[in-house]
């Protein structure tokens, strides 16, 4: 069948993923009367089979859904909380029966901002739903090419439908379709060497099953350890070049989502890219988590021998751009999918917002945010660099997991509701300084924890959620702001430059334990490892002064727009200490009452005489 049909939209989103639905919904509320277009070849209906890596949110994604997407209500009524990340050890490699064979670091408590767990076929179900409503249109089809065009001509996608094809002409063409790379391929975007990421080269194995019996995992009861559960949370069971997930998908059917990250030179992909395999790899390497699988009733399996890949561009000049999938992904350590992809998806609704409205700066915003995407994705990849040697020692990943959520924490978390990463000024600052400490220092930290391990050296646990790891009481979590409690959330009103200051201070500080610790005095006044303190101390200082300049220039401005109104309308307030009359409604009802049946005696009478 020829094409019949060519309709023109501002956006074509090609995925309806948790990607496309994400972004689609967005661009919707945040760019009145733009039209949108998802395509994918899965029915609106997909099935419960529709299956992939990432149920798992942290923080920054959790508000992204909650937040900007307005779906908090929806979360909670559809989707399992989230208690952080747990990370468990085996004492002995050959006894894992039970969860008390294992060195944890367990949460503690509910986390200031909160995270979900999800169940993602429902999600991505769900949402395509929402954005139909809100007037985008759906396409069941199957991209079979895309024509890019360069400057502001409009690009074609070419759509296998179930009659024939279509074509579908946009202006802002984004591809959300996963690892189809659309146009991954068509522009030889993509970097899948490992030499290239950081020489990362994983796969994954993983199952979902249900019915479960939770509690072969951990009874619940934990009266002096923590007010959260241990079970509703993302665990990780780590070992020699791998790690095991273990994230619960649904409260009422018990559903878990399990699977391994592996490294290849450490466990190769023949040798678990079966369900079979991967089941005798957990009855020999985690018999806990063999024990919960087998409690419950098997659902599906999955198995992806590579993992890693990357873009060269995120947003294109020419008006195209990759999210989620389709632009990188590494390993789903600490749930980052899903926050690279949030991080894309407010970058491309704020240059698409600018170039409709014509704005003069919208390509500066597009170079300066595709720049800092990429700056996100490179750093996300260089997270998972070494793992293969050292995710299982459990000394040393704690120190390495607790430096990692100094950053996490300290930085990213406020500049993320600050909305720092729509800030050019502050994104061009940002990059250079974490050029030029952090990635120089995490390389070299990085590199002495192989040191370490090469010399079994024990450094001790580094629990992540403790305040007695570093000096003042420091904990990972702790507040220099009161974003929170003032809810700062409007663009620029959280002060990221005092936690900047802060972190990069007890960064400093942790280098200095961990060089004592592991390397002794010699090690402490290594000109290199001096020069990395004496970068972060003045890091910190600049922060300092940034931290005033920002109070200076905010003095005479509300911390919160929203509370200022609130107050100004209050200030009209004047208590009337008497109720509205509802008495006189009554009445009028009782004696409508009345008058019909007055009305229908007559009849009545006339009927009895009959």
């Amino acid at each position: 069948m020829k094409n019949t049909q060519s309709p023109v939209y501002d956006v074509v989103i090609m995925g309806a993923g948790i990607a496309g639905v994400s972004q689609a919904r967005h661009l919707l509320l945040n760019i009145p009367n733009i039209k949108v277009a998802l395509v994918d070849p899965r029915p609106e209906d997909r099935t419960d089979k529709d299956l992939k890596v990432g149920e798992s949110t942290v923080e920054v994604s959790t508000m992204f859904f909650g937040k900007e997407l307005g779906l908090y209500d929806y979360l909670i009524e559809n989707h399992p909380p989230k208690y952080g990340l747990n990370f468990h050890w085996a004492k002995q490699p050959e006894q894992t029966q039970t969860i008390d064979d294992y060195h944890h670091i367990w949460c503690t408590r509910q986390p200031s901002l909160a995270s979900t767990l999800m169940n993602r076929a429902k999600f991505e179900r769900d949402v395509l739903k929402m954005n139909k409503q809100m007037g985008a249109s759906f396409y069941n089809g199957r991209v079979v090419d895309v024509e890019l065009n360069s400057d502001d001509a409009l690009n074609i996608v070419k759509v296998k439908v179930e009659h024939g094809y279509i074509e579908l002409q946009a202006k802002h063409l984004v591809d959300a379709a996963g690892r189809k790379f659309i146009i991954g391929n068509k522009t030889d975007n993509l970097i899948f060497d490992s030499e290239d990421l950081y020489g990362v080269k994983n796969g994954s194995a993983w199952v979902r099953v249900k019915n479960v019996d939770r509690t072969i995992f951990h009874s619940g009861y934990d009266p002096n350890g923590a007010t959260c559960s241990h079970y509703y949370a993302t665990n990780h069971m780590m070992g020699h070049g791998h790690w095991v997930w273990v994230i619960p998908t649904d409260t009422q059917t018990m559903e878990l989502s399990i699977g391994i990250a592996h490294h290849h030179n450490v466990i190769p992909p023949q040798s678990i890219n079966t369900k079979e395999k991967f089941y005798d790899f957990l009855e020999a390497n985690h018999q806990l988590i063999y024990r919960l699988v087998k409690s419950g009733e098997d659902i599906d399996f999955h198995y992806l021998p590579r993992l890693p890949h990357k873009s060269k561009t995120l947003f294109s000049q020419d008006n195209w751009y990759v999210i989620g999938d389709a632009a990188a992904i590494f390993d789903p350590f600490y749930s980052l999918g899903m926050v690279m992809m949030t991080f894309g998806i407010e970058s491309i609704t704020e240059i698409i917002r600018a170039k409709l409205a014509g704005e003069p700066d919208a390509e500066r915003k597009r170079a300066v945010y595709n720049a800092f995407n990429l700056g996100t994705i490179r750093s996300n990849n260089h997270l998972i660099h070494a793992h293969d040697r050292q995710l299982g020692d459990a000394s040393i990943m704690s120190w390495r997991i607790f430096l990692e959520n100094m950053w996490w924490f300290g930085i990213i978390v406020p500049l993320y509701v600050g909305k720092w990463h729509l800030d050019l000024k502050y994104l061009r600052k940002f990059g250079k300084q974490g050029r030029n400490i952090i990635t120089s220092l995490m390389t070299d930290v990085y590199e002495q924890f192989d040191q370490l391990i090469e010399r079994q050296t024990n450094l001790g646990l580094m629990y992540t959620h403790r305040a007695d790891q570093l000096p003042f009481h420091y904990y990972v979590t702790r507040d220099y702001d009161t974003y929170l409690q003032d809810t700062k959330y409007e663009p620029k009103k959280c002060n990221v430059y005092a936690y900047m200051k802060n972190t990069y201070f007890f960064v400093a500080l942790w280098y200095v334990k961990f060089l004592w610790k592991g390397f002794g005095i010699s090690g402490l006044l290594s000109l290199r490892n001096l020069h990395h303190i004496f970068k972060l101390f003045i890091a910190s200082g600049e922060s300092a002064l940034d931290e005033l300049m920002f109070k200076f220039q905010n003095r005479n401005l509300p911390v919160s727009n929203d509370i200022a109104k609130a107050r100004q309308e209050f200030e009209s307030y004047e208590y009337r200490p008497e109720l509205q009359p509802w008495t006189q409604k009554i009445a009028e009802q009782s004696l409508h009452s009345n008058d019909e049946n007055s009305a229908q005696v007559p009849e009545l009478v006339t009927n009895l005489q009959v």
